[in-house]
């Protein structure tokens, strides 16, 4: 303190002689001055948090680089949800309890058929091989019209059904061309059946494509009795393989249905497109 005191002295009586401090009082002030000027500095160097400083709060530790990882992956799976993993059992193991290849060929086999209805029976203009797979019930049995006439398209507006090979079928051709859903008025003419095609209208478009709705729904029903029955023939094992074998097979089969009835309903939006254009 005496070290800073005599550093500053000559400079502080200067200072003190020009404000008028150069009486005993002003000796005195310049005194006080002299040894609390160098304080702050002093106090700073020998206690640096003071004694009335409040303690720094204490910084968090960091995390594990490990750690911190998987709680940021743990986060975006929880965000984003987690996938179902798929199920693919061999066939071959389970072939005592399930054929899972029947299984797909029948859910394919009723995908197939709603495709083959979209061909034959809805379609915005008729042609002659638009009628060739019409089903007609004749009291011999069910045939297709192409089996039992022979059908030509005389104008883009008229096509001809020649019966006179099987006349005593002619009436239910007839019936069968007017069900078909092709909205189609057939006129008999002897053993010739015409069929005059409409003009394509709006209307016309939107009730194929309702018929296209209903035909999707239909199959997707038979698409569901394949999946129960191939369900109930898997829970009938359930006395020779575990419950873990049983809830896979189930997966499984439903993943099978849910595929097929997604490739039906792309084909229904398909063929709706091109009724609606």
């Amino acid at each position: 303190m005496g070290a800073a005191m005599r550093g500053a002295g000559p400079e502080w009586a200067r200072h003190c002689e020009g404000r008028g401090l150069n009486g005993r009082g002003g000796h005195s002030m310049a005194l006080a001055l002299r040894c609390l000027r160098p304080l702050p500095a002093l106090l700073l160097r020998r206690c640096p948090a003071g004694p009335g400083a409040l303690p720094a709060a204490p910084r968090p530790a960091p995390l594990p680089r490990g750690l911190l990882g998987r709680q940021l992956a743990t986060k975006r799976a929880k965000g984003k949800g987690q996938s179902h993993a798929k199920v693919n059992i061999s066939a071959a193991l389970v072939e005592d309890i399930i054929n899972l290849e029947e299984t797909s060929e029948d859910m394919q086999a009723v995908v197939e058929a709603l495709k083959e209805d979209f061909s034959r029976n809805l379609n915005v203009r008729t042609s002659a091989g638009a009628l060739d797979h019409i089903t007609v019930v004749t009291k011999d049995g069910k045939f297709p019209l192409n089996q039992l006439g022979q059908i030509s398209q005389k104008s883009p507006q008229l096509l001809i059904v020649n019966m006179t090979s099987f006349p005593e079928s002619t009436a239910a051709a007839a019936k069968a061309i007017r069900e078909s859903g092709m909205n189609l008025n057939p006129e008999v003419d002897g053993a010739v059946i015409r069929v005059p095609v409409p003009k394509v209208t709006r209307e016309h478009r939107e009730s194929l494509a309702k018929l296209a709705k209903q035909s999707t729904n239909k199959s997707k029903e038979a698409l569901r009795k394949v999946r129960s029955k191939s369900i109930t023939q898997i829970k009938k094992s359930k006395s020779k393989v575990s419950e873990d074998t049983i809830r896979l097979l189930e997966k499984q089969i439903q993943q099978m249905a849910d595929e097929a009835a997604a490739e039906m309903d792309k084909l229904l939006a398909a063929k709706t497109k091109e009724l609606l254009g």
